[in-house]
C-alpha cells in the first residue's frame, strides 16, 4: 500500500514538473533566455548553446526560413533555381555580398552554406580576430562555392561544390587593410598560425566537414567547409 501512494505521489511530481517545464517554454514572460528555449526560432547573434545547433538543422531543414533567417546578418539577393545538369545545381540560390559586416566578393551559392558560413564569421572569425589581432575583419577572401566538377584526384565521385554545399575560403583582410592569407600561414607557430587555428576549428562546429592543410597539399591554401559530410575536421 505504501509503495503504490509513493508511486502515485512520484507520477504526480512528475506531471506538475512537465506542466511546469511547458508553461517555461510557451510563457511569453518566461525568464528562460531565448537562445535556450527550444521553441524559439534561430537568432544568428545569440550566444551559442546546446541548442544552436538543433535550431539550425530546423531552419535549414525549411528553404523558406532559411532565406528569413539569412536576411537577419547577410546581404545577399535571392536568385531562381540553377539547374545545369541532374547533378549539378542549387536549389537555394542566393548571391551572397555580406555575412556579419564582413564584405566577400559576390559569390553565388545555396542558403544553407551561406547561413552556415553567417554562423562562423559571427561567432568564430570575427571573435577570432578580435583576439589575436585586436581588430575586426573587413573582408573575407573566397575561392568560390558553385563548381559543376568531380572531386579532384576522383573519377567518378561529384565534388560538393557542383551543389553549392560547400565554399573555399583562403584569406582575411583586417580593418587596417592588412591581408592575411592562409597559404605561408598555418604552420609558423605565430599569431596567424594560433588564429587560422583557431577559425578552423570553429568551422567544424557548423559544417559537417572542414578540409585544410592538414588533410592534404590540395587544401594548403585554403579552408573547404562543406555543409554534408560525416564530421570530418582537418
Amino acid at each position: 500500500m505504501i509503495a503504490r501512494i509513493s508511486t502515485i505521489i512520484g507520477m504526480l511530481f512528475v506531471t506538475l514538473a512537465a506542466i511546469a517545464g511547458w508553461q517555461l517554454l510557451v510563457n511569453p514572460n518566461t525568464p528562460l533566455p531565448h537562445e535556450w528555449n527550444p521553441l524559439k526560432p534561430l537568432v544568428i547573434s545569440a550566444p551559442p548553446t546546446p541548442l544552436t545547433g538543433y535550431k539550425l538543422e530546423r531552419v535549414l531543414d525549411d528553404p523558406d526560413r532559411c532565406l528569413q533567417t539569412l536576411e537577419q546578418r547577410a546581404e545577399f539577393r535571392q536568385l531562381p533555381p540553377l539547374n545545369d545538369s541532374p547533378q549539378c545545381f542549387i536549389a537555394n540560390r542566393v548571391e551572397l555580398r555580406t555575412v556579419s559586416g564582413v564584405i566577400l566578393d559576390p559569390v553565388e551559392t545555396s542558403c544553407e552554406t551561406a547561413l552556415r558560413l553567417t554562423m562562423w564569421v559571427e561567432h568564430d572569425l570575427n571573435p577570432a580576430a578580435q583576439e589575436n589581432f585586436n581588430q575586426s575583419v573587413r573582408s573575407l577572401g573566397h575561392i568560390g562555392s558553385y563548381n559543376c566538377r568531380r572531386i579532384r584526384g576522383s573519377s567518378d565521385r561529384m565534388s560538393s561544390h557542383a551543389t553549392a554545399s560547400s565554399i573555399d575560403i583562403s584569406s582575411v583582410t583586417l580593418s587596417n587593410g592588412t591581408r592575411i592569407s592562409l597559404l605561408g600561414n598555418w604552420d609558423n607557430g605565430d599569431t596567424e598560425t594560433r588564429f587560422f587555428r583557431t577559425v578552423r576549428d570553429g568551422g567544424c562546429d557548423w559544417f559537417q566537414t572542414v578540409l585544410g592543410p592538414e588533410f592534404n597539399a590540395l587544401h594548403a591554401d585554403h579552408f573547404h567547409f562543406q555543409s554534408r559530410g560525416w564530421g570530418t575536421c582537418r
